[in-house]
């Protein structure tokens, strides 16, 4: 399920970002005892609790003891509260990696990313194609192109390192995450899955070693063995297949720098 940011009204979810108008309305009377952030804050947690199949106005203002129509005078919509949900959760992440090693300093930020996608696996629904353009996701921006800085390598060079670095993590971390959820979803473990198909292989594909010779004796190498049977295999795949794609492209620069 992929899911578009930045498709409510520009003006309104720009001001409400930047904070360049006060985001709560001052009405007479007893305050309402709600926020924009106490509403975005409990948008959150259902998304992370739920996933973005969980997430309404109408949920928000049930967990907040409020009617859905009580959030429209903060957040006009569910568009807008996306924005402010994606951009306030990215805050999370540190704003800066001051070290003297840039190279330390990407295996940071993007430890740390994967983490953070972790922890907020619905953020890995939220297409690309359509940033929120909000000053928390610009300060994650800042942060990695200020490390890769430091390589001396040409602007526009940086700049596909970032787009580079930042699908070094996503992808494997989407996988992670999914596996994280595929129990849930389809009531099996991963161990009554792969047992109940991979067993099968050999009777629907006798010459499966004739056919695929090199995954053969990629298997015969213990290529697709884990270490851990306590997480999953394809989590496990995941972050393998993230630190070693980590490693070859930073190494990548490196080779690069001599270069230039």
């Amino acid at each position: 399920m992929v899911v578009y940011a930045a498709q409510g009204d520009p003006r309104r979810s720009m001001a409400l970002l930047w904070r360049t108008e006060s985001p709560d309305v001052e009405r007479p009377g007893p305050k309402p005892g709600l926020s924009v952030d106490l509403i975005v804050d409990a948008a959150i947690e259902i998304a992370d609790a739920e996933g973005m199949t969980g997430l309404s106005m109408r949920a928000v203002g049930d967990r907040l003891g409020r009617t859905a129509m009580a959030l429209y005078t903060y957040v006009p919509s569910k568009s807008e509260l996306l924005d402010l949900m994606y951009d306030k959760t990215l805050a999370e992440l540190p704003a800066s990696h001051g070290g003297d090693d840039w190279r330390l300093d990407t295996v940071r930020w993007a430890n740390d990313l994967w983490d953070f996608y972790l922890r907020h696996p619905w953020v890995l629904q939220v297409s690309q194609a359509r940033p929120v353009l909000g000053p928390h996701e610009y300060a994650v921006l800042e942060s990695v192109a200020t490390i890769l800085r430091r390589t001396g390598l040409p602007p526009v060079v940086l700049r596909r390192l970032v787009s580079a670095l930042y699908s070094c993590v996503r992808e494997p971390a989407r996988t992670a995450a999914e596996s994280r959820l595929a129990e849930k979803a389809t009531g099996q473990t991963d161990d009554e899955w792969w047992f109940a198909r991979s067993a099968l292989l050999q009777e629907v594909s006798p010459d499966f070693a004739e056919r695929f010779p090199t995954l053969t004796w990629m298997e015969s190498e213990h290529a697709f063995r884990m270490e851990d049977e306590t997480v999953s295999y394809l989590e496990q795949e995941a972050r393998e297949a993230f630190e070693v794609s980590l490693a070859v492209l930073l190494d990548g620069i490196e080779v690069t720098m001599k270069a230039e």
